[in-house]
């Protein structure tokens, strides 16, 4: 086996190896260990809409600290409920 002919089979191992690594989703991380990617699965999908929900939730909760004439309508819709527990 000449020097080119062992040049091409370690590319083509290497080569493999990247493929079989990429298929199976393992990367490698800054100093060189290995780690394995999460899939799509279902827990994945589940904090991805929980997070979605959250952001919604925080743009509405923005909008009503923002909003002064809200937040005027909503301190006095607070004290209409305390009032009316008192009786």
């Amino acid at each position: 086996m000449g020097p080119f002919e062992m040049v091409v089979g370690i590319v083509l191992i290497v080569t493999i190896g990247s493929i079989v690594r990429a298929k199976h989703g393992i990367r490698r991380d800054r100093s060189g260990g290995d780690y394995v990617v999460a899939a799509d699965n279902a827990e994945t999908k589940a904090l991805q809409a929980e997070i979605r929900a959250l952001k919604d939730r925080i743009q509405v909760l923005e909008r009503i600290a923002t909003d002064n004439n809200r937040a005027v309508t909503l301190d006095q819709e607070i004290e209409k409920l305390r009032d009316s527990s008192k009786i």
